[in-house]
């Protein structure tokens, strides 16, 4: 059974960090895509970033370019989104997600076969 469990999220200042954590299990962590979504209360979900555990450069979204560093560590099945200089935008609620093989090009919008049950990120001004 393929788990992905978030964790990390909390209140922050604007302009401070967080690091969320995402813990894969139940399936082969090697040759997969794992990808951070975000939702805020009224928006659709938009992606954040991914990486194929496999190796190979990180995607971004636009809006996080510079701020936001995914990665990975491989022993432990685990995926992280490292976010600085946290803005009050960036505030919702943050998912894990995980898809067999490479990251598409489409990985925004692609539908992730498996996603985590979230993590709150608020970020006050």
């Amino acid at each position: 059974q393929v788990q992905l469990v978030e964790s990390g999220g909390g209140s922050v200042q604007a302009g401070g960090s967080l690091r969320l954590s995402c813990s894969a299990s139940g399936f082969t962590y090697s040759s997969n895509c794992m990808g951070w979504f975000r939702q805020a209360p009224g928006k659709e979900r938009e992606g954040v970033a991914c990486i194929y555990t496999g190796g190979g450069s990180p995607h971004y979204a636009d809006s996080v370019k510079g701020r936001f560093t995914i990665s990975q560590d491989t022993n432990k099945n685990t995926v992280y989104l490292q976010m600085n200089s946290l803005k009050p935008e960036d505030t919702a609620m943050y998912y894990c997600a995980a898809d067999r093989g490479a990251c598409p090009m489409r990985w925004i919008s692609w539908p992730f076969n498996y996603w985590g049950q979230g993590t709150q990120v608020t970020v006050s001004s």
